[in-house]
Order: structure tokens, then sequence, then C-alpha cells
């Protein structure tokens, strides 16, 4: 019960900062030289970094790029992936075939480099970033709804929608997305913490969000220069982006832990 709570507690503060960062003005950007590396203190409660920039400020604005990039990815990937996963898994045949060989192909490759390269390629920002993560992301969701679809094609109440000739996006729509949106909420919990550690490990690699807008992973990028004078510059960001991506991974075990019919059952 505590780690559950203490789990929602880390999101509520990771919208808040989110939310927060739209009130934060451009004193979060301005160099100031005489607060070079300066250590946490009474005025900045998280010290300055390389350029004097107050920590805390930046910290907040990097919470609000995280959760942009990892609201979009998701968005994105489970929108292309459930409709691909569902047309494939109900049509079957040789759409079904050839969709399971495209699924194949994108799993050969490991999901990160795949998403470094096309970065790379499409060059910085954050709008590059949502896209290379989504054509990596979306495989995900695709074979999961797949499968699903696969398990409830042949069931009573389709087989009686079929008959009464239900079209098939109504069907789909209808009878078919509402008994697959559980497990697809909890791979949503799953890929919202994975694109945060992915947004950040970009930003990190100098292929994600540019200076001066702020990212967890570009502010340890900065701090690692720094590390044994100043390791505050590191541990801000590290510690945020650790908090964060254990709480959404906590959530979705509690939420697969709780769908899970037979396992509750045995518990009882």
């Amino acid at each position: 019960m505590i780690l559950r709570f203490v789990s929602y507690a880390i999101v509520l503060v990771w919208l808040f900062m989110a939310i927060a960062a739209f009130f934060i003005d451009e004193s979060a950007d301005i160099v100031n030289l005489q607060r070079f590396l300066m250590p946490p203190d009474t005025q900045q409660l998280l010290g300055a970094d390389e350029l004097g920039r107050p920590i805390l400020q930046r910290l907040v604005e990097g919470a609000q790029t995280s959760l942009l990039v990892a609201l979009g990815v998701v968005f994105f990937s489970a929108i292309i992936g459930t409709s691909i996963g569902i047309i494939s898994g109900y049509t079957g045949g040789w759409l079904d075939r050839v969709v399971t060989k495209i699924i194949d192909v994108f799993l050969a490759f490991p999901g990160l480099l795949l998403a470094i390269a096309l970065a790379a390629i499409l060059g910085p920002g954050i709008e590059n970033v949502v896209f290379a993560l989504v054509v990596v992301g979306w495989v995900g969701y695709a074979r999961l709804a797949r499968a699903q679809t696969l398990s409830l094609r042949h069931r009573e109440h389709i087989q009686a929608a079929r008959v009464l000739g239900v079209a098939t996006p109504v069907m789909l729509y209808r009878h078919v997305l509402p008994l697959i949106l559980a497990p697809l909420g909890v791979e949503a919990t799953f890929g919202i913490a994975g694109a945060v550690i992915s947004e950040a490990g970009l930003s990190f690699l100098g292929l994600g969000v540019q200076p001066p807008e702020a990212s967890w992973g570009s502010m340890i990028k900065e701090g690692t220069r720094y590390l044994l004078v100043a390791p505050h510059l590191v541990l801000a960001p590290g510690i945020a982006l650790m908090l964060v991506v254990l709480a959404v991974n906590l959530i979705g075990d509690q939420w697969r832990d709780h769908l899970d019919v037979r396992a509750r059952n045995q518990r009882n």
C-alpha cells in the first residue's frame, strides 16, 4: 500500500512540475557566470550549473519535456499499433502474415539503436524524437492487439454481430476494442517509462532537444564534465529520472496484477 501511494505521489509531482514549467520565465536560461557551479543554497535550492543557470527551474522544464515526449510517443504509437494489430488479427490471411513479418523485422533490431539512427538522420529536435520513438514503439501495441484480437474474433458476440451484418469497422470499434483496452493500458504505462528513458538517452547523445531547452538527459550530459567538483549537476536530473521511471513501472506492475484474475484468485 505504501509503495503504491509513493508511486502515484511521484507521478503526481512529475505532472505538477510539467504544468509549473509553463509559468517559468526566461530567467531559467539566463547565463550568470557569478553563480558558476554554485552548490545548493537558500537562493537556488538545487544550485546552479556551469553557466550559472538555476538547476531547479531547468529540472522543472526537463519534466515538461519528458512528459510531452512520453505522452506524444504513447498516443501515436498506441493508435497506429492498435489499429494495425486489430485489423491484422481480425482479417487474418495474407494481410496477417505480412504484418507479422513486418513486426518480426522491427523486433530484430534493438529499439533504441533504431531510434538513435532515425534521430541522427532526421536531426535533433523534440518533434523528431517523438517521430523516431513512434516508429519503434508501435510494434509492441500491434503485437499485443493482434494477439488479443485473435483470441476474441471467434467469441459468440462477435459471431452474432457478423451474422447480423454489422460493418467490420463498427464491429472492431464497439465489440473488439473495448475488450482489449485493459491490457493496452498496461502496455501504455510501460511505454511511458520507456519513452522517458529513451528521450533522456537521445538528449544525452545530443540528438534530442537542443539548448537552451532543458532535458534531463542533456542536463546529465552537461554535468558529467563537472562530476567531481559539482556532483549536484548530475544527481538532481539523475534522481528525478530514476524516480519517475521506477514509479511508472511500479504502477504498470500494479495494474497488470490487478487485471490478472487468476493470480488474484490464487492470492485470495
